[in-house]
């Protein structure tokens, strides 16, 4: 008889892989709306930098709530 064997290792792998594009589309959208906010509402502060950084901040914090919950 033929042992099946488990597909949980190769979905691991395919999760990660979705994390990473996940955490780029995250930043990118960040930037692009930060940069919307500064040329709708132009003041002394650049809300893209402030933006992008926050979306990094979120993209990074998914991302270790993912690994957690993998190793898990």
């Amino acid at each position: 008889m033929k042992e099946k064997k488990s597909k949980k290792p190769r979905n691991k792998y395919l999760k990660f892989s979705g994390a990473g594009l996940q955490m780029g589309l995250t930043i990118y959208f960040g930037n692009l709306l930060g940069k919307w906010l500064d040329q709708k509402y132009t003041q002394q502060v650049s809300l893209e930098s402030i933006i992008t950084l926050l979306a990094v901040f979120i993209a990074m914090y998914t991302l270790i709530k993912l690994a957690i919950n993998i190793s898990k």
